[in-house]
């Protein structure tokens, strides 16, 4: 087929992508043996030089302030690069420029919610959060609030909105290896799972925030220098042309126009359009209550410094992700929808795809390496976020008796990395059963559960003088429930061929994405909590927080 209007000829790995056979597309899928050695060894150097990181950043973290917040003495430039390097998952790079490439304007809409999102973050928590908390969500909310019944339910809505991220990273990684070496059997997706869940460990038990906050630098600078190169590319194969790429991309999805509209993903029917605006909900509002982002704006000094990083933020952020359009767009382009499904039928593997086709296999080693960078990062904050619900939480705080003497900050340390041990353990067992899911679809979970506990109880906490203990507990379980068994009996979990369960039949509600339901959930479950509450909010205890959140006065 001869090459589209506006473009170089293809080359042989990209030649053809609407005529071959399923079977030589999955062959191209992984480079050629001669790039083996040298991607693999490039795998080698990233997990080498951030292992290097964690063992530095252990001799100085001695205190739980230094294990939980890095001593809070980064910038905020390097702080927002940290916050960046640990929103920019694999979902980012690997998934969303995955459904982009596959189903166009529907796949669109990952990169709008995650761009958005970050102005509700910059606007209502990044000061608020840093002048309130000290390590953990809960201790904002606990400011004028009983401790334990409050720390139970933040403490276990952070474990389980990690984990369902954790899910994303982790299927990412098999999927990524596994292209890598050419071996799309389950044992070496399994491996691959296995294998950085151990790193991810390490991470955490050795190093702390400070070697996951350097580990995350690293990656940003990594991965915002691996999509520039790969956009210029794709940009230079089209001549700077982006109507010609958008008309091959059509092209080459076999969709025609309707790549370009509406519908590919989510149809057009009512469940599907309910689904399209679940989903967009989740990811604007999921982003202010997801754990290991807010844990970041602890390790700055003052809440001005919080501000200033989510403002490095917005920026690298949505510099990223108008570069996955250019890139999820080329891919259809250049590879093609069939043969992209062929290697990967969730799409996780189109941008690795697109580096071999564009450079080669020298181009497919950087970014492949690239990826599981990106990958290792964000383990391991979301590791370090779930480890200090535990330990400071959960165990220092709701599971001791009022009059029991509190734990020392090393015997909390211990604990939290004895609780990263078991967390990445329960992560890497979860990761086997969803090999077969899109990671972007994966983090849109997190993100819907994130939006429907954690928000709806910081929000209120911080904006509701009436606002009381039973209101935050009953926000934060009244949230958190629903959405995990919408998950549970959702077309994720059974009912479809691409479900986790594909043989089972229990797909009782409709929507893959459970936020248009379980958001209002939370948000009511707080209201109802706090207006039949028999004790009544502290008029002085709000006035207390307003003026610490406002202007700083007594922030740790």
């Amino acid at each position: 087929m001869p090459a589209p209007t506006g473009t170089a000829p293809r080359s042989a790995c990209a030649g053809r992508p609407r005529t071959d056979s399923g079977e030589d597309a999955a062959q191209r899928g992984g480079p050629h043996e001669g790039g083996l050695t040298m991607a693999a060894g490039l795998f080698v150097l990233v997990v080498l030089v951030t292992l290097g990181i964690t063992f530095w950043a252990g001799r100085r973290s001695r205190a739980a302030e230094d294990f939980y917040a890095a001593g809070r003495d980064f910038s905020p430039m390097q702080n927002g690069f940290a916050i960046s390097g640990d929103y920019m998952s694999a979902a980012s790079f690997l998934g969303v420029t995955g459904l982009i490439a596959l189903y166009g304007y529907d796949g669109l809409l990952y990169t709008i919610g995650f761009m958005v999102a970050w102005l509700l973050v910059l606007m209502l928590v990044a000061e608020l959060v840093r002048n309130c908390g000290r390590y953990t969500l809960a201790d904002v909310l606990t400011l004028r609030m009983r401790q334990r019944p409050v720390r139970v339910a933040a403490g276990v809505s952070g474990i389980v909105v990690s984990l369902l991220y954790l899910l994303g990273q982790m299927v990412g990684a098999g999927t990524l290896v596994s292209l890598l070496l050419n071996l799309h059997s389950s044992a070496a997706r399994t491996g691959a799972i296995v294998g950085v869940g151990v790193l991810m460990v390490v991470y955490v038990t050795v190093g702390g925030m400070t070697a996951t906050t350097w580990i995350q630098i690293v990656k940003c600078v990594l991965l915002l220098g691996g999509t520039v190169l790969l956009t210029a590319l794709v940009l230079l194969r089209f001549h700077g042309d982006v109507g010609s790429l958008m008309r091959s991309a059509a092209q080459g999805s076999g969709q025609g126009k309707a790549y370009l509209l509406p519908g590919l993903r989510f149809g057009h029917g009512l469940t599907e359009q309910l689904d399209f605006v679940s989903l967009g909900l989740a990811l604007v509002l999921g982003t202010a209550g997801l754990p290991h982002i807010l844990a970041r704006f602890y390790t700055v000094p003052t809440a001005r410094a919080a501000r200033r990083s989510a403002v490095w933020a917005i920026g690298l952020v949505g510099a990223f992700y108008l570069m996955t359009i250019v890139l999820g767009l080329g891919a259809a382009a250049v590879i093609g929808a069939p043969a992209i499904k062929a290697a990967n039928s969730a799409g996780n593997t189109a941008v690795p795809q697109l580096a071999e086709s564009l450079g080669g296999t020298v181009l497919f080693g950087l970014t492949s390496a690239v990826a599981f960078a990106t990958i290792l990062a964000v383990v391991a904050g979301l590791t370090m976020a779930s480890s200090a619900s535990f330990a400071h939480d959960l165990w220092a705080h709701a599971f001791r008796h009022p009059d029991e003497e509190p734990p020392s900050e090393r015997q909390e340390v211990t604990v939290a990395r004895i609780a990263a041990v078991v967390i990445g353990g329960v992560a890497i067992v979860l990761s086997l059963y969803a090999q077969k899911l899109n990671v972007a679809t994966l983090v849109g979970l997190a993100f819907a559960v994130a939006a429907s506990a954690n928000l709806p109880a910081l929000l209120f906490t911080l904006f509701w003088g009436r606002f009381t203990t039973r209101g935050a507990a009953w926000a934060i379980w009244g949230g958190l429930i629903p959405a995990l068994v919408l998950v549970v009996f959702s077309p994720v979990v059974s009912g479809n061929a691409a479900a986790v369960f594909p043989n089972a039949h229990f797909d009782w509600f409709p929507l893959q994405n459970p936020g248009l339901v379980s958001m209002p959930c939370g948000f009511l479950a707080g209201w109802l909590g706090t207006v039949t509450s028999r004790v009544r909010a502290e008029a002085d205890a709000f006035a207390e927080l307003e003026v610490r959140a406002l202007t700083g006065a007594g922030a740790v």
